[in-house]
């Protein structure tokens, strides 16, 4: 005869509405981030006669103005991109249970080993602050641990755990193949243009910033 074993069955209860509840937070987010998604990609794109897109909503808002917006049509392009590149990415990280910063965070750790967190802060173009947010956060989930800098007593490494390397090894090819499905219809032209021409921006910013 099978014994009832209500201990077992309560437990196995619990951790079934924990899990339900962890799945209905992760949609929630989810929905949220399409929901901006689909907010950023609102912008009505159309075509001129060289087959090249545009916003027609940037080119009616500056119409009246009787002026050469070709500039701001092309930063306006690139602070949309950005931002859109910004949501999926986020999204892809959240149905891994995971930021954008910390699975960026994993991913350096991944490829460079050991990393100083001041370190992490210039390789991610972040704060000290806020890497120290992230490697808390990641330090909690058993994904990173702190270690000491045997070159600087005065500093700590961060470190993958087992089962950080666990997690980033199982989800960054995806990650990479998610990239290549954003590229599709590229060429190694455009993409090496499309990288110059981002990479002058920001040579030029640079420029603009040490005045």
């Amino acid at each position: 005869m099978k014994r009832f074993n209500m201990k077992k069955d309560i437990s196995a209860e619990i951790r079934a509405k924990v899990a339900d509840r962890v799945a209905e937070r992760l949609t929630r987010k989810l929905d949220r981030i399409d929901e901006k998604l689909n907010q950023r990609l609102g912008h009505e794109l159309a075509r001129d006669v060289k087959g090249r897109l545009y916003s027609s909503r940037m080119r009616d808002l500056f119409g009246e103005l009787k002026v050469d917006v070709s500039v701001i049509e092309a930063l306006s392009a690139v602070r949309f991109a950005g931002r859109s590149l910004h949501l999926l990415q986020e999204r892809w990280a959240e149905q891994h249970d995971l930021s954008e910063g910390r699975l960026s965070v994993l991913f350096r750790l991944y490829r460079r080993g050991d990393c100083p967190l001041g370190d992490l802060a210039d390789d991610l173009d972040s704060s000290p602050r806020n890497i120290t947010g992230l490697v808390d956060h990641l330090e909690r989930d058993g994904l990173v641990e702190r270690v000491p800098d045997p070159d600087d007593r005065r500093s700590v490494r961060a470190r993958l755990t087992a089962k950080g390397t666990e997690r980033i090894e199982a989800i960054w090819k995806q990650g990479l193949e998610h990239q290549y499905e954003l590229a599709d219809g590229f060429s190694k032209d455009d993409l090496a243009q499309l990288r110059h021409l981002c990479l002058l921006l920001v040579e030029n910013a640079r420029k603009e910033l040490g005045r």
